[in-house]
């Protein structure tokens, strides 16, 4: 794989298929990995696979396994990790759970739209603002 991009942990495959397809739309989803579960992404992002740091995760919240909150919490206390834009990509409205990402360090938490074409135009945005407006340390570029 070349520059990866996008790594998005979603354990729903409906709600993954469609981020997917978003950000596809869009140009974005070239270099793209998908994680079912947050053990299975954790132990891609610490392993030696990893070439280059992606410029992107998003991140479910609720998740077999290992949760969206601890998997953020494992990013961010990583000196190499936690420099990686994180947004918390979920069903999620309950107040505690926004609180406890803003203490754990995710860069924005977004509620996912039920309307097919709000859900697709908030992940085609957020592909779009991080990817492309977001100013990111030269590292988190790529070549």
């Amino acid at each position: 794989m070349e520059h990866l991009e996008i790594v998005l942990i979603e354990d729903n495959p409906e709600d993954a298929e469609l981020t997917i397809r978003a950000l596809r739309k869009h140009g974005l989803a070239n270099n793209l990995i998908h994680f079912e579960d947050g053990e299975e992404a954790l132990k891609f992002l610490f392993s030696a696979a990893v070439k280059s740091l992606p410029k992107l995760i998003l991140l479910d919240m609720k998740m077999p396994k290992v949760d969206g909150l601890d998997v953020l919490r494992k990013i961010k206390a990583d000196a190499t990790l936690k420099v990686i834009p994180v947004v918390m990509l979920t069903s999620s409205k309950e107040e505690k759970d926004i609180i406890d990402s803003y203490q754990l360090g995710v860069n924005a938490y977004i509620v996912k739209p039920v309307e097919f074409d709000q859900f697709v135009k908030v992940v085609a945005d957020l592909g779009l603002f991080w990817l492309l407006s977001n100013e990111a340390p030269i590292f988190l570029r790529g070549s």
